[in-house]
């Protein structure tokens, strides 16, 4: 939130200017303008127009109409395919320039070190996509840390905030579902994966949003993995 979304809004304009006769630019720019033909009937939607090909000054006003679009989206916290397609694209590019890293917390690394030991298997479940997981673990502040992890998933399996979503993973990864910790920040998703049977702990991190005293009566709470006692697998 404070980092990747800010990074899109600030740098998008620069990126389109840089990459747009690249194959990749241009299909997210095709799939943002078709999207904003579906979303033409909405308050204060941003269509994109065609280009036709009559020179710089009319590139600057599609460049300018899709940083728009992009802009109005992200300000409704929408969760487009096209929008989280270019998002993912720069996304990638800032970390291969090292202009974004993914910053891992100084407990994750050992812990998880430690689990894969006890035969234990890790595996991320984000609303990011799978490809923004990839980057942002390819390139943390401890650097390549993907081997830590035995797979992921992204809301393609279903959202966060539903129990079958859990049932799905757990079936993916040929588990029973009380045979798997789910660790989040949000009850909503905690309350989704307990109703599929999973243990769940609740994560206090800085810059976490809070929970009320009911939530942190009932749930189990942890502020570092280091506080996680699990059972070596057999």
């Amino acid at each position: 939130q404070e980092t990747l979304f800010p990074y899109i809004k600030d740098n998008v304009k620069e990126y389109l200017r840089t990459h747009w006769e690249e194959e990749e630019c241009q299909q997210d720019v095709g799939l943002l303008r078709k999207q904003a033909q579906e979303d033409s009937s909405l308050d204060g939607a941003v269509p994109i127009p065609l280009e036709s090909g009559s020179g710089e000054e009319e590139l600057e006003r599609v460049i300018q109409a899709v940083v728009d679009n992009v802009h109005w989206q992200m300000s409704l916290d929408r969760k487009t395919t096209a929008l989280k397609q270019l998002q993912g694209h720069m996304w990638r590019a800032a970390y291969a320039t090292g202009h974004v890293k993914g910053e891992i917390f100084e407990d994750v690394v050992p812990a998880i070190r430690k689990w894969r030991e006890a035969g234990m298997k890790v595996y991320i479940y984000s609303s990011g996509s799978i490809e923004a997981q990839k980057l942002l673990f390819g390139y943390s502040t401890e650097g390549d840390i993907l081997e830590l992890f035995d797979g992921h998933f992204d809301t393609k399996i279903g959202p966060k905030v539903e129990s079958e979503s859990y049932r799905r993973i757990a079936a993916s990864i040929g588990c029973a579902t009380n045979n798997i910790l789910f660790l989040t920040d949000v009850p909503r998703e905690a309350n989704a994966a307990e109703e599929a049977d999973t243990h769940v702990a609740v994560v206090i991190r800085p810059g976490n949003a809070g929970l009320t005293d009911d939530e942190k009566s009932y749930y189990s709470l942890i502020s570092s993995f280091t506080e996680l006692f699990l059972p070596s697998s057999t």
